[in-house]
């Protein structure tokens, strides 16, 4: 039987990744709702036999062996149930009896659903039994949210569709005339250039033969890639392509790119060689000589052109508000409409390519723009870091329209201006990956002897009262998790104190030298 830490029980609050039932009367219903936002969101746990105070706090409510092992089997019975939930996500070992000081507690690891498996929903109701999590609450998912989630189900990627009512006619011919063109540099002796246009296009699969009448048409991928603007809102309503340029607060717009003004065709191919060139200019570029030639395309520049087509790859394009690209003196943020296939945590790895545009990203990468291994946004992450300017932020929005924002700073003293629950939400969903492999570690933690990487921000932070996570994790060298995670350590252990809010608060190091920290 594992031992449930009471005390660090009592530090826990509840957020997007915990939430706690006393469950003293059997499963509570609201629960169920918990395991749909859970699984359709980031994943959680799920305490039962545990109250929150009013401070905010935890406590057991002293459910009794069988009480708890009584949960443990509702709960196997009733989740095995299609009728009452659509997905069995956990597994055995990931719903535990753990005890306390005061009772027992049952711990239910619920995973993030596989987006085969989203979303995830209760009493067979489709669109009445869908949630998600936003803070401290479950709230139940718009039909909008739903379809989104219906969408990515598919095996085959969002822009396979065969469009039987376009042919290939209805390109814009100087767009593929430029891509072609470009092909051909890059891929020189390929047997694909001296096909015909129509051939051509099938090659790399902007068209192909319908089913229904065995001719050549467009792809939904190549009509993003070739079309015109009007013609893909007409499949697409809610398309949309924007870069806005912020370079003087005097003026709303410095310089503005968007699809639908009838200057230009509106498609994907051409916004990103025109965003390209105006985003390349707010990069520095050393004088650096191959040969006789300057050489311009630093590794920034590789990982701002990785950025843009990342976005432009993974774009639910049937989602809203569309794709927002925007510059400022002291940053990039590429937006795009629909959440991370593959979350965040995955998304920041690397070694996972998923994305919803499979046939535009492989029409891109075919001219030498984008990474399909999966490696394009730990290679952004590692270009940052290597110029010294601050770790990118990737944020998922959730609700009336999912957003995926990726911020790049420009400056190495430059804040992202971020919504501060925002930032908070951020940072539980890094700290509780840690807390969620391996809670049982964490919460005996609290009476192991701290560690040198413990003393290290005990001294940094003594320093440096207004120091971040990101600025202690800088300081020691591991993640920001790591170090929230001996943060709380060292608050438990009474070494750390937090003075104030998070935003304009401060830490003090207290007791050191009975604790020989020095």
């Amino acid at each position: 039987m594992e031992t449930f830490d009471i005390v660090k029980l009592a530090s826990y609050r509840e957020n997007n990744r915990i939430e706690a039932k006393a469950a003293k009367g059997g499963l509570p219903r609201s629960m169920w709702e918990t395991y749909s936002a859970f699984a359709n969101t980031y994943g959680g746990v799920i305490l039962l036999g545990v109250k929150e105070r009013e401070d905010g706090t935890f406590e057991t409510v002293g459910l009794t062996p069988v009480e708890a092992e009584h949960l443990r089997q509702d709960f196997w019975n009733t989740v095995s149930n299609r009728s009452k939930v659509s997905a069995v996500l956990p597994i055995e070992s990931e719903v535990e009896v753990l005890e306390a000081d005061g009772g027992m507690v049952v711990a239910i690891h619920v995973p993030r659903a596989p987006r085969e498996e989203r979303p995830v929903y209760i009493n067979g109701d489709l669109f009445a039994g869908t949630y998600r999590r936003r803070g401290e609450g479950d709230y139940r998912c718009t039909r909008q949210e739903i379809s989104a989630m219906l969408r990515d189900q598919g095996f085959e990627t969002m822009d396979s569709k065969v469009l039987d009512d376009l042919t290939v006619a209805d390109f814009n011919m100087d767009t593929v005339r430029a891509y072609r063109n470009r092909f051909r540099t890059v891929r020189q002796g390929s047997s694909w250039t001296g096909l015909d246009d129509e051939r051509f296009l099938r090659a790399i699969g902007a068209a192909a033969v319908s089913r229904e009448d065995g001719r050549l048409h467009p792809t939904f991928g190549g009509l993003l890639m070739f079309g015109n603007d009007y013609d893909i809102v007409r499949e697409c309503p809610q398309f949309f392509l924007d870069y806005q340029e912020t370079l003087d607060p005097a003026i709303r717009w410095t310089d503005r790119v968007h699809s639908g003004d009838g200057m230009w065709s509106g498609n994907l191919f051409d916004f990103f060689f025109r965003v390209n060139r105006k985003l390349a200019e707010s990069l520095k570029t050393p004088f650096k000589l191959d040969g006789i030639f300057r050489v311009d395309d630093t590794p920034m520049h590789k990982a701002v052109r990785e950025a843009l087509a990342n976005c432009l790859f993974n774009a639910d394009y049937h989602g809203v508000r569309g794709v927002v690209v925007r510059r400022t003196p002291d940053k990039l943020v590429f937006e795009n409409p629909g959440d991370i296939r593959t979350g965040i945590e995955q998304m920041r790895l690397g070694g996972v390519s998923d994305p919803r545009n499979g046939l535009v990203m492989k029409m891109f990468s075919l001219i030498d723009v984008g990474e399909r291994a999966g490696t394009g946004v730990p290679d952004v992450f590692a270009t940052w870091a290597n110029a010294g300017l601050p770790e990118p932020r990737i944020e998922e929005n959730f609700g009336e329209a999912d957003r995926t924002i990726l911020t790049l700073m420009l400056e190495a003293d430059a804040k992202p201006d971020n919504n501060e629950q925002i930032s908070d939400d951020y940072e539980q969903i890094n700290s509780s990956n840690e807390q969620i492999s391996d809670n049982n570690e964490q919460l005996n933690g609290l009476n192991e002897q701290i560690t040198e990487r413990q003393r290290v921000i005990l001294h940094f932070v003594e320093k440096s009262p207004s120091a971040t996570y990101d600025d202690m994790a800088r300081a020691v060298g591991v993640s920001s998790a790591t170090v929230r995670r001996d943060a709380e350590i060292l608050i438990g252990c009474g070494l750390l104190k937090r003075v104030g809010s998070r935003k304009a608060g401060h830490w003090e190091v207290r007791g050191e030298k009975n604790h020989d920290i020095r």
